[in-house]
């Protein structure tokens, strides 16, 4: 995308993780850039690395995980920082200002110890937002009316466990926007709510992206949100960007065999359908990840090359990239 102003660049990114069963390959050779003011997905199936992807750009990752090669450029006041070669405290000024979190399930997001009011309250004194925590849970009474908590007042003197599911999650989302970020990362953020309350949630993050000029990294498996919410998509799978495109030219033209199979299983609204579709197998042990494309054990094209050699990335429409054999003289497509 010639016309991108990005705000954050991965390039080969290599993650693994060292168990007792041996190495997990988590993260192998991951690249992709997020424009300024966009939402850019990464989809896939539970297990192919959206997650840890997401964590990696901050360095989330905790023992026994390893980054171990590759770079984050993070576009700071037109000035690139590799995000990877910070120190603690630096990155730590990064971390949760300029770029912060809304994890999956608010529930282990939130200390059962503390008030909500408070916890927005210390986010902000911890990064010089607010001179005291007195002076944050007064602000944060604003925030949580921002995030459209019902009676503010009396929910910044809640604990979690006083909240519903959806209040909690929005007691996240204004925790996440607090300091007010420049990037949000959105793991799933409605995967543990009712229909009703992820387009609530859905519905206020558009509206939040569109009033603070957010840029957004959401993860998700559910490709109506992906139409609904997305600019961008890149699918993953099994630690791998198969395919990256505009989210119109992704559900109209999908190219690599993952991405057929995934609308497949899922109601396609731009497409008639006389039924939804299985993706046969399941996403490989990556202890021992399949050679060549991780895919192929499942794919009904697979050819000889697919199983010896990882296929290219190649650029098949403007903006629109596929890691697959069959666009090349391989595969005569």
């Amino acid at each position: 995308m010639s016309s991108c102003d990005p705000i954050i660049e991965v390039k080969n990114l290599y993650v693994n993780f060292y168990t007792y069963a041996g190495v997990v390959k988590a993260i192998d050779g991951v690249s992709f850039r997020i424009c300024r003011g966009e939402t850019y997905c990464l989809v896939g199936e539970t297990g192919c690395g959206k997650s840890v992807t997401a964590k990696s750009l901050t360095r989330l990752i905790r023992s026994p995980g390893r980054i171990e090669k590759g770079s984050v450029i993070y576009y700071r006041d037109g000035k690139p920082v590799d995000l990877l070669k910070l120190g603690e405290e630096e990155l730590r000024g990064i971390r949760g200002a300029e770029i912060s979190y809304i994890f999956q399930d608010p529930s282990s997001s939130l200390d059962p110890l503390y008030t909500i009011g408070y916890q927005v309250a210390e986010t902000m004194k911890e990064h010089g937002r607010v001179a005291s925590i007195k002076e944050g849970i007064r602000r944060a009474v604003d925030i949580l009316r921002t995030v459209l908590m019902p009676d503010p007042e009396t929910r910044v003197k809640n604990y979690p466990h006083e909240l519903s599911g959806g209040m909690k999650q929005r007691g996240v989302i204004g925790i996440s926007l607090s300091n007010k970020p420049r990037l949000v990362i959105a793991d799933e953020p409605t995967t543990a709510l009712d229909a009703t309350v992820q387009d609530q949630i859905m519905d206020l993050l558009k509206k939040l992206k569109a009033e603070e000029d957010l840029t957004v990294l959401l993860i998700t498996h559910n490709m109506g949100l992906v139409a609904d919410m997305c600019d961008r998509v890149a699918v993953m799978y099994a630690g791998r960007i198969v395919e990256e495109a505009d989210v119109f030219e992704l559900f109209a033209n999908p190219k690599h065999p993952y991405t057929q199979a995934l609308l497949r299983a899922v109601p396609n609204p731009m497409k008639r359908m006389d039924k939804l579709e299985s993706i046969p197998g399941t996403v490989p042990n990556l202890i021992f990840p399949p050679s060549g494309c991780r895919f192929h054990p499942r794919c009904p094209f697979a050819m000889d090359i697919c199983s010896r050699e990882r296929p290219p990335d190649l650029e098949v429409a403007p903006g629109h990239r596929v890691a697959c054999w069959l666009y090349t003289e391989h595969g005569g497509r």
